[in-house]
């Protein structure tokens, strides 16, 4: 048997989970919430906070821990938010300030903590710095908050270096002077619509200082930071090397970094000890990633790793030690995530011939066995909840929602645009939740509204309503695995090892009295030798495992 560590002692000794648990998200079960599609109380067609609060119920019914909204704060939507205008003002699509803090104690009052997303590496072309910046012209201290450059070529019309936007298309725009006349380039990783801010403007750092003390004082207890190893830049802004060394690419994982966040944990510190940073950080090499979780730095990380890989039982199983060796090196505790906003839902994408996730690989009419997905898609949940460490769900999981194909006249997501119309963007995971009756809106506007992006016309049986009926459907395996996950003293935090099982098949323990084992194989396999089952994903053939399936089991004495 192989022993895994986790990343620290087993919480079942002080209650798992409990609101008085300073490191709750160690092992919480953390529930994404996209506000423009999770539920619209003022009939607009688009998703509120006041609708949020009317669902909260369903939330602790549920069963999750904690929830993290993507930005909720004033913007013109050019990324989903994702381009800040004001980080102290709500946007009117989801309500005001007051709703917000109405809602962060409603969930506690729930035992739902809040989680918010703070976007650093930019901010809207409308955002007051942005447009000072703009007014102020080339020169002016204004513009050094972001990067401004002369073009290249005689009459600067070539951008300042060949940098590329993570949406397609070059990662500079021109700015046109009142006259007509080319001016200064500005720099954006991102949309146009999103100018990145720089880092070594004390300005800046001040800035999100102040933002990360405001949301805490109104008892936010977690800051997931987006794009976190893009932020700091070499000065000189050089064109790309080949094969840049770790930590000498011009702005990614940089080790100004290191310091930026120590800052941000100091002050995370000056909360009681329980307010968490937990850092989105796409890196391959695991000796740079796991810098971010040392225990002056942030206290968790998405784990991508385990995301973006296919339904294989020896690629899932290599990811998993290599999470918790590199996790455990430094006492931090490993994320188990399935989807978010971003990524193709997990009910398509196993379902499809290449079951992992690379957005470079996103097209139209991929093919998808929505059956063989969603069978792969129940078991999978139950081995990430399974796993050692904080598991993570977005909205519409729990419901085994499929990837829709919007229409090419209704998308809205930059990256669609940016592609070329070839990449058909991320707005397929972000249609509007189905909540209950038999046609669109499905409950999640009052009335017969058309929702800010169209649902199907055949998801009446995926409404939560339906599926609270059936002791079958994905929301009451959920329901049902998250509780045994909430209330079992070996799951959470803690470690786990390895137990022998066939080829193509995951068997671990955690603790005296779980056992979790997967099979990815095509043929059904055999049970450890058990005395209770807790759970299946799949109904058991003749007492053996099917294909596809998980199950939790108590060991035999």
């Amino acid at each position: 048997m192989d022993e895994i560590p986790g990343a620290g002692p087993s919480q079942a000794s002080s209650g798992q989970h409990s609101a008085a648990d300073r490191d709750w998200w160690r092992g919480a079960a953390i529930y994404e919430i996209y506000p423009r599609s999770f539920a619209d109380a003022n009939g607009d067609g688009t998703g509120d906070l006041a609708g949020v609060r009317a669902r909260l119920p369903y939330l602790r019914d549920l069963g999750i821990d904690a929830m993290w909204f993507t930005p909720w704060y004033q913007s013109p939507m050019a990324d989903g938010g994702y381009d800040v205008a004001d980080y102290r003002a709500i946007d009117p699509l989801f309500g005001d300030l007051a709703e917000a803090e109405a809602l962060i104690s409603d969930a506690l009052g729930y035992g739902i903590r809040t989680i918010i997303d703070v976007v650093p590496n930019h901010v809207s072309d409308q955002h007051v710095w942005f447009q000072q910046a703009i007014a102020a012209g080339p020169g002016s201290p204004e513009r050094e908050r972001f990067w401004f450059r002369e073009g290249r070529g005689p009459n600067g019309e070539e951008p300042p270096n060949g940098w590329t936007s993570e949406f397609g298309g070059r990662a500079w725009s021109r700015l046109t002077a009142p006259d007509g006349t080319p001016e200064q380039w500005y720099l954006h990783l991102f949309a146009a619509g999103q100018p990145d801010l720089n880092w070594g403007h004390p300005d800046v750092r001040r800035e999100h200082e102040d933002v990360l003390r405001f949301w805490f004082d109104r008892g936010v207890a977690g800051i997931r930071i987006d794009s976190a190893a893009l932020l700091a830049k070499d000065p000189a802004l050089p064109d790309l090397p080949i094969q840049p060394l770790p930590g000498e690419h011009p702005y990614v994982d940089r080790d100004d970094l290191q310091e930026i966040y120590r800052s941000w944990r100091r002050i995370a510190e000056e909360y009681d000890g329980d307010r968490a940073l937990i850092g989105e950080i796409w890196l391959p090499n695991p000796d740079r990633f796991v810098r971010y979780l040392r225990s002056d730095v942030l206290h968790a990380a998405f784990n991508f790793d385990f995301l973006t890989a296919p339904w294989d039982a020896e690629v899932l199983r290599t990811s998993i030690d290599t999470t918790l060796m590199m996790h455990g090196r430094v006492g931090a505790p490993a994320t188990w995530v399935l989807s978010n906003h971003d990524i193709t839902r997990p009910v398509t994408r196993y379902g499809r011939a290449d079951t992992g996730f690379a957005f470079d690989r996103k097209r139209y009419g991929t093919p998808s066995d929505r059956v063989l997905g969603e069978r792969r898609a129940r078991a999978a949940a139950m081995l990430a909840m399974a796993l050692p460490g904080a598991y993570y769900l977005f909205q519409g999981e729990e419901l085994g929602l499929d990837e829709v194909e919007v229409p090419r006249e209704r998308i809205q997501d930059p990256m669609h645009f940016r592609s070329g119309g070839v990449d058909p963007g991320r707005d397929g995971c972000r249609v509007p939740l189905p909540w209950d009756g038999e046609k669109p809106p499905y409950g999640f506007s009052s009335g017969d509204v058309d929702t800010w992006l169209p649902q199907p016309d055949d998801w009446a049986s995926m409404t939560a309503e339906a599926q609270s009926a059936d002791p079958g459907s994905m929301l009451s395996l959920y329901r049902m695995a998250l509780m045994v996950r909430r209330t079992h003293p070996d799951l959470g935090d803690g470690s786990m090892k390895w137990i022998p099982s066939a080829p193509g098949v995951l068997a671990f323990q955690r603790g005296d009295s779980f056992i979790n084992i997967t099979n990815l194989d095509t043929d059904p396999c055999e049970l450890p030798s058990h005395e209770r089952i807790w759970l299946t994903s799949a109904p058991l053939e003749g007492g053996r495992l099917p294909a596809n399936a998980t199950a939790w089991l108590r060991p035999s004495a």
